[in-house]
């Protein structure tokens, strides 16, 4: 299974891209707070346009209770966890992802805390973008790494339109 995880998101325009990427690919939405929106906010909910009822969605309260709720004893050695961050060194093309898999990606402003993208190491990836450029936008990033994922399991889901 894949998940989602979105640290302390800001914006709700990109969460609600998100969770349309979600509901399309049957991924698992994990919010970690605090969030920079209200989950009723009303861009989140047009960017997200109908897809929310089909969006498997979690909330946790912190990134402790999220590691502590998904039985993820020690976050920077399990091999079912992956950080993306423009700051990372190893190519997402370069790892091989478990069956289940949770991508954790950072706030829009900020990313992933440093001492997380140092501790992580190797879980740690980047998708290559040129030099001058800071990142990518975050709801592109999801979509980039979801499908990539979905695409080296054969879109195994049967129910997706080719």
């Amino acid at each position: 299974m894949l998940h989602i995880v979105l640290l302390e998101p800001e914006i709700p325009q990109n969460t609600g891209n998100i969770s349309r990427t979600c509901a399309a690919i049957g991924a698992r939405l994990h919010l970690i707070e605090p969030l920079g929106f209200s989950l009723d906010d009303r861009s989140l909910k047009r960017a997200g346009i109908d897809y929310w009822n089909l969006v498997d969605l979690k909330t946790h309260r912190s990134l402790e209770d999220f590691y502590a709720e998904e039985g993820i004893k020690a976050h920077c050695a399990d091999k079912r966890v992956f950080y993306l961050s423009a700051r990372a060194q190893r190519l997402y093309t370069n790892a091989r992802f478990p069956s289940e898999v949770f991508f954790v990606f950072g706030r829009e402003s900020t990313g992933l805390p440093a001492a997380l993208v140092a501790a992580a190491g190797r879980r740690c990836l980047r998708i290559p973008i040129l030099p001058d450029v800071r990142s990518l936008n975050l709801s592109n990033s999801v979509a980039i790494i979801a499908y990539e994922y979905e695409r080296r399991r054969g879109f195994p889901l049967g129910r997706m339109v080719p």
